[in-house]
């Protein structure tokens, strides 16, 4: 028998290098290299032959779909010449891909000892929806028998043999670590077995960076890509905040010490004052295009179209049919020569929004290349929008919602809470704030940290945390009134970008933050409100943070504070 298997071996290794022996890529007529280059000159020279064609018919206002013999043929060989270039540069580098064991090691391998990776995963993912709505298939699909053996509180449980197989694919290159999710079927034992391919392939150890508590699954096709743990921010609550007659306790995610003590000061402040008000200037989120014509007077001419009263009913029943919610509030344009740039605003209900009105954008420039066939789209944006980015047109016109919200602060409350006097307040405020900050050339960064507390207010909340640059643009402006004895102080921000549906939201801690405030969720009376209510709390929630720091600053207390508070001596050893 085992003589038997012996030469049963040995004849398949011998049919593995005979099938080995023969290539697809020997059909060829020409070697190659040769068809590569065929081929690579046949794509290019049609592309090149038909946006020339393309062109003179511009130019002659002859009709598109009209081609002639020439032209056929042209767009027959494209398509021929860009499938067999789909094949990245070639048959046998795609046979390559398919049949990664070709190495004479790997072939003369022990029957026994070669692994088909295939069986240890599905061939494709066939789930309509993603794993968290899969859960129960998730769980059939998860090994059932599992390593008991852990070293320590860190170390990564594997849970089979099956398991250790992959990870040395996934080291060997033959898995990718981008398809753990889809192949598997099981969101947390892809990371388990990322985390364990990545500490062996950098040769770190990812101690201390935790695995287990989370649901993997929650965030698979909406937050975050290729898992290996997560990254614990804890969370402070500054309040209560007396905002709109209303008190709110505010979740704050971070690891600056004395931020949220600092703010729950402030709300202090404020709440033995009689507490804020805040009112919201306009809620709209923008995307702006770049599209680019032949000539700058054809450019204008769109441009004049857009901004025509006439033609914006049509426009917007074209931008609306791309979402329930997502409404055509306005359209601004600007020229760069022959591009032109289109800002649309529209309202997103209790969505941030990025993604509806990008979906309403496109509608509205496919309607237009019906009416323009010369326009040339550049790009979806063209940063005139602008996202994540420190930009005027943000602070003139606002984008998200636009707050301002104020408070009066009694004497007594400024001298026995906040520690300082309004006289003191008030100039700090000129000399820091308003003229340290027009000296410094600040864009929407005339106050004194307002982007600490959003960040914080942000994360806790599932917000996009890039956000923060535009969403931090603030003015913080302060005030003697009644005699002078009492403190007038109210912060504008044009372009908080904040909801209460969608991204990280959706995450249990950040849901539960969103709970706190009461406004978790979309509001099925009032669309939008939630997410509007939430850029109030952050606003009151810089309002308080302002007041508490610059009070620090005027009484000279910020570094005796930070000195107490944001220092610690665990790791410093003594002397």
């Amino acid at each position: 028998m085992e003589a038997r298997r012996r030469s049963m071996k040995g004849a398949s290794v011998d049919q593995r290098k005979d099938s080995d022996s023969v290539k697809a890529s020997d059909a060829l007529p020409l070697p190659l290299y040769l068809t590569n280059a065929v081929f690579f000159t046949l794509f290019f020279s049609v592309v090149y032959y038909l946006l020339l064609r393309w062109r003179e018919k511009i130019r002659n206002s002859t009709p598109l779909h009209v081609v002639t013999l020439s032209e056929i043929a042209a767009i027959v060989t494209f398509v021929a010449s860009f499938i067999y270039l789909l094949g990245f540069f070639g048959i046998g580098f795609v046979q390559s891909l398919v049949i990664p064991r070709s190495s004479d090691e790997e072939d003369l391998m022990d029957e026994d000892e070669i692994i088909d990776y295939d069986r240890l995963m599905l061939k494709e993912d066939t789930r309509a929806v993603p794993c968290a709505a899969q859960s129960d298939d998730c769980k059939l699909l998860s090994s059932p028998r599992l390593n008991k053996k852990i070293i320590d509180d860190d170390a990564i449980p594997l849970s089979s043999e099956e398991d250790e197989e992959i990870v040395k694919s996934v080291v060997e290159g033959k898995t990718p670590s981008y398809s753990l999710e889809s192949k598997l079927g099981d969101c947390r034992r892809a990371a388990v077995i990322r985390r364990e391919a990545l500490q062996r392939i950098t040769g770190k150890s990812l101690t201390g960076l935790p695995l287990e508590g989370f649901n993997y699954e929650a965030i698979l096709g909406q937050c975050c890509e290729m898992p290996v743990g997560y990254v614990q921010i804890p969370v402070g609550i500054a309040g209560p905040l007396l905002l709109d007659g209303r008190e709110y306790s505010v979740p704050m995610a971070t690891t600056e010490g004395c931020l949220v003590a600092s703010t729950n000061r402030g709300c202090k402040a404020i709440y033995a004052s009689g507490g804020a008000t805040s009112v919201l200037l306009k809620d709209g989120m923008t995307r702006a295009p770049v599209v680019r014509f032949g000539t700058a007077k054809r450019a204008a001419e769109l441009k004049f179209f857009l901004e025509n009263p006439l033609n914006f009913e049509a426009l917007s029943l074209v931008f609306n049919s791309s979402s329930r919610f997502g409404r055509l509030q306005s359209i601004r344009c600007a020229i760069a020569g022959k591009n032109l740039y289109m800002r649309f605003t529209c309202s997103t209900g209790d969505a941030m929004g990025m993604n509806m009105v990008s979906k309403g954008v496109q509608n509205v420039i496919d309607f237009l290349n019906n009416q323009f066939p010369d326009m040339d789209v550049i790009g979806i944006s063209g940063n005139y929008c602008s996202d994540k980015k420190p930009a005027a047109v943000n602070w003139i016109e606002g984008r998200g919602k636009s707050v301002v919200c104020e408070a009066i602060i009694k004497e007594e409350i400024v001298k026995k809470v906040l520690k300082t006097d309004v006289a003191s307040l008030v100039e700090l405020n000129m000399l820091k704030n308003l003229t340290g900050s027009a000296m410094a050339g600040a864009l929407g960064g005339f106050n004194a940290h307002a982007s600490n507390i959003v960040s914080a207010v942000f994360i806790a909340t599932g917000q996009d945390p890039a956000q923060n640059i535009e969403s931090s643009h603030c003015i913080t402006m302060m005030e003697a009134v009644n005699d002078g004895k009492d403190l007038h102080v109210s912060v504008t921000m044009p372009s908080i970008e904040v909801g209460t549906v969608g991204g990280g939201t959706q995450l249990a801690s950040q849901s539960a933050c969103l709970n706190l405030l009461g406004v978790k969720g979309a509001c099925m009376e009032a669309p939008g409100s939630n997410a509007r209510q939430l850029a109030c709390i952050v606003a009151g929630s810089v309002l308080a943070g302002e007041l508490s720091l610059l009070s620090a600053i005027a009484a000279g207390q910020l570094v005796k504070s930070h000195m107490k508070y944001n220092r610690s001596t665990k790791d410093i050893p003594s002397i």
